[in-house]
């Protein structure tokens, strides 16, 4: 893959493949510890809504399905904050309505012929100049959040009765994570699909959570091990001619099953 390394398109892949993976390190390893895996799964596919309002009105893509997935995480920390009973019931409805809305307006497009696979398992290699810029913001964003308000995180992320105790606004830190959470999954889209995005999410996170001993170290540690799994997948697609987002994800899962097997008890 070396000679590879001389076009442009496999360098950008190369930096969003980094930048995206750190940023689903962190937002992964909260998404998981506050158990908001089914909640991340609902924003993602209700994106797509945004992806056909986006085509359907002829704005940026990225630009669409940001917006609308970050209303869809307003909305669901706002149904869900005191009703986590009706959990299942809210993410369900707003995952259909959202790919319902997407696929509706998709259809209306006049003209509209481009192969929508790419949104749904990822298209690496068509990243551009301004889709780094967004990646790089965003990731900027989400390290100046934790830098600054780590401790209140933590509290929120463990023990929310003790967060409110302490005077901290539970309902703003669980509505960023959630707004994070989305501007995240909206970028990993552009890796690996929304159909595989909770994967690139959780497995890291996984192995990390077993290697670490503080919610830090877990996000550190998740962020290096999927930059690792985003750069092998990316070999692996680049010298059997695969695509990038289903390699991504198969070696992810292929190394998680290996560290089972060589850590059973860790």
């Amino acid at each position: 893959m070396i000679e590879a390394l001389q076009f442009e398109f496999i360098q950008h892949a190369l930096v969003a493949g980094v930048l995206v993976s750190f940023a689903a390190g962190i937002i992964g390893s909260l998404i998981v510890v506050n158990r908001m895996v089914f909640l991340a799964g609902g924003i993602a596919h209700a994106s797509y809504g945004g992806i056909g309002l986006a085509i359907f009105f002829g704005i940026p893509v990225f630009l669409g399905a940001s917006l609308f997935a970050v209303a869809a995480a307003l909305l669901i920390a706002s149904l869900t904050l005191h009703s986590r009973h009706r959990i299942d019931t809210f993410i369900g409805l707003i995952w259909a309505v959202g790919m319902a809305i997407g696929i509706i307006f998709t259809d209306m497009t006049p003209g509209y012929n481009v192969d929508l696979m790419s949104y749904l398992f990822g298209s690496i290699l068509a990243v551009t100049a301004e889709d780094l810029y967004f990646m790089g913001i965003l990731l900027g964003v989400i390290l100046f959040v934790m830098i600054f308000w780590y401790r209140d995180i933590l509290a929120v992320s463990y023990d929310s009765e003790y967060a409110t105790l302490r005077g901290i606004s539970v309902r703003f830190f669980y509505t960023l994570i959630l707004v994070l959470s989305a501007l995240t999954v909206v970028i990993a889209i552009k890796v690996v699909g929304l159909i595989l995005v909770i994967a690139m999410l959780t497995i890291p996170v996984y192995i990390a959570e077993k290697l670490s001993h503080s919610l830090f170290s877990m996000m550190f540690i998740s962020g290096l091990i999927a930059t690792f799994f985003t750069l092998v997948g990316l070999w692996f697609s680049y010298a059997y001619n695969l695509t990038s987002g289903a390699s991504i994800i198969l070696v992810s899962a292929v190394l998680l099953g290996v560290f089972l097997l060589l850590f059973p008890k860790k």
